[in-house]
């Protein structure tokens, strides 16, 4: 699929997931705002971001409804030959509360701007084929992300297939996750490429 296709379905699949509280009137980003927001994520010249959050029996006490025990999210980026911008991409990882096995999704994304929470520079992460998809938003000290769903397709550890198909879908208490910036090795489960592997476990 092409890439001038692939951005405009990353952006309609994170609006139409975004959630009533979100409800608002996003535009695309601007070449500025692009490239603040990226230094924001990417922390310099690295091409990848990890963000992971492991819930503990506290909080899973407090939260009785919540279906994810934990989860990871990987960014990355790479400049298009075609266009010579740099284009990200997400990988999610999580654990059910209580079903047994790894889950992932991926997809591609695209700077949005959100004009009711004051120009707010966020990505919007589609899944192929009409698959859902994801919101992802920085803290104000880049220190954590907010993960924002309504439904995204996910699969069995590296088994996209139908069998091995199911959704996560937002419930009272699974729509909307912080996780905390890690390291990237943190989410090198989520990388089957042995090359990309070694570049990420190299930034």
């Amino acid at each position: 699929m092409k890439l001038a296709l692939v951005l405009p379905l990353a952006l309609l699949a994170f609006v139409g997931a975004a959630r009533a509280e979100d409800a608002d009137d996003p535009r695309e980003a601007s070449k500025t705002e692009v490239e603040t927001f990226n230094a924001r994520m990417y922390a310099g010249k690295t091409a990848y971001a990890c963000f992971v959050r492991r819930y503990d029996a506290e909080h899973l006490a407090r939260h009785p409804k919540q279906k994810v025990a934990s989860m990871e999210l990987l960014v990355s980026a790479e400049t298009d030959g075609e266009d010579k911008q740099l284009h990200s991409s997400f990988r999610l990882g999580f654990r059910y509360r209580h079903r047994s096995g790894d889950f992932d999704s991926s997809g591609s994304c695209h700077h949005t701007v959100f004009t009711k929470d004051g120009n707010e520079v966020r990505l919007g992460c589609g899944v192929d084929c009409e698959g859902g998809g994801i919101g992802i938003a920085l803290s104000k000290d880049d220190k954590s992300t907010i993960v924002r769903l309504d439904s995204v397709r996910v699969w069995l550890h590296n088994k996209p297939d139908d069998e091995a198909e199911r959704s996560l879908v937002a419930g009272s208490d699974d729509g909307i996750f912080r996780l905390d910036r890690a390291d990237n090795s943190e989410c090198a489960a989520l990388v089957t490429d042995r090359k990309e592997l070694a570049a990420l476990r190299h930034k």
